[in-house]
C-alpha cells in the first residue's frame, strides 16, 4: 500500500524507495481486489486467488502496452562486434539513439532495406554443412548484414548527392526518405537471435535504447501507477465475469463499459498535460491556427 507507515527519514535514507509512493504493488492490487470485489452479495461471489493473480498479470501487461507505456532505458558503448543484446524484458523499442559531446540524442533509424537471414554454412561443393547430429550449421552473421554494416552512412543515400544509392534502388532521387537522408547511422533488430546490430560508423559510440516492457519481468517491476490502479481492478473484474458461463450478459456488458471508462480515465491522468507547458507551446506560434 505504497509507503504508508514509513517515516520521511526512512524514505530518504533508502534511495531505492524514492518515487515508489506513486505505485501500488501487484500483490496489494490482488489483496485489495479480493476485499472489494469478491464476496457475498457482490458480482463475484467467490474466486480462487490463483485466477485473480493470473488476470491481474494479464491486465497489467495489457495496460503497460498502451496506457502505462512502461518505458525503460539502457545505455551501452557499442563494441567492435557492432551489436547489443536485447533486454530480458524487451517487448518493443521506443527510440534508439546515440549522444554527441553535448549529450544531445541523435536518433537512429531502422535499416529496412537489409536483414540478417540465417546463413547456412556450405562446403567447397556448395553442399550444406551438417554437425555430428545431422543438423544444419549456420554462420554467426549473414553476408547480407556483414556487407551492409561495413558501408558508411554517406553511401546509403544521405545528404551526399554524389551517391547513386537512391537512383539504383528506386530509379529516382526525388522524394528522398528522411530515414536515409541522415548521417546518424542505422540499426537492425534480429529478433530470432535477440540482438540489435548497428552500422559501422557507430563503433565505440554510446547508444541509448528506450523500450517498452510488460512490467512482468521481475517481481520489483510488478507495480501499477496509482492513476491506473482502478483501471486494473476493472480489467480483472471483466476478465473474471466474462470467463464464466453463468454470469448474465447485462452484467458482463456493464462491467465491460466500466473497464473502458476506467482505462480512458487512466490515459487522461497519465497524459501529464500541464497548462503552463501548453501555454509555452502556444506562445511559440507566429500565427493563429485555423480550425
Amino acid at each position: 500500500m505504497g509507503l504508508l507507515g514509513t517515516t520521511s527519514q526512512q524514505s530518504y535514507q533508502n534511495s531505492g524507495n524514492l518515487g515508489s509512493y506513486q505505485y501500488t504493488s501487484l500483490e496489494d492490487v490482488i489483496n485489495n481486489f479480493i476485499v472489494a470485489y469478491v464476496g457475498e452479495n457482490k458480482i463475484i461471489p467467490k474466486a480462487r486467488r490463483t485466477d485473480i493473480a493470473f488476470h491481474a498479470q494479464r491486465g497489467l501487461a495489457e495496460l503497460s502496452y498502451d496506457t502505462l507505456r512502461s518505458k525503460k532505458s539502457q545505455e551501452i558503448e557499442i563494441p567492435p562486434s557492432l551489436k547489443m543484446m536485447l533486454p530480458q524484458d524487451y517487448i518493443n523499442y521506443v527510440k534508439i539513439s546515440w549522444h554527441d559531446a553535448n549529450g544531445t540524442e541523435r536518433v537512429l533509424y531502422p535499416a529496412r532495406n537489409t536483414s540478417n537471414p540465417s546463413a547456412i554454412l556450405q562446403d567447397g561443393n556448395y553442399d550444406y554443412s551438417l554437425d555430428g547430429s545431422g543438423e544444419l550449421q549456420f554462420a554467426s552473421e549473414s553476408d547480407t548484414w556483414a556487407a551492409f554494416k561495413s558501408v558508411t552512412p554517406s553511401s546509403l543515400g544521405n545528404l551526399d548527392a554524389d551517391t547513386d544509392y537512391y537512383a539504383d534502388l528506386f530509379s529516382a532521387r526525388f522524394g528522398l526518405d528522411p530515414e536515409k537522408t541522415q548521417a546518424n547511422g542505422a540499426f537492425y533488430i534480429d529478433y530470432a537471435l535477440g540482438y540489435i546490430h548497428f552500422s559501422s560508423n557507430l563503433n565505440g559510440e554510446t547508444i541509448t535504447l528506450k523500450y517498452i516492457s510488460d512490467s512482468l519481468g521481475k517481481d520489483a517491476d510488478q507495480v501499477v501507477h496509482k492513476f491506473a490502479e482502478e483501471a486494473l481492478y476493472k480489467h480483472i473484474q471483466y476478465a473474471m465475469v466474462s470467463s464464466t458461463t453463468t454470469m448474465p450478459d447485462y452484467i458482463v456488458r456493464r462491467v465491460k463499459k466500466e473497464k473502458f471508462a476506467a482505462t480512458r480515465q487512466a490515459k487522461l491522468r497519465l497524459s501529464n498535460i500541464k497548462l503552463e507547458e501548453i501555454s509555452q507551446v502556444l506562445r511559440n506560434k507566429s500565427k493563429v491556427i485555423k480550425h
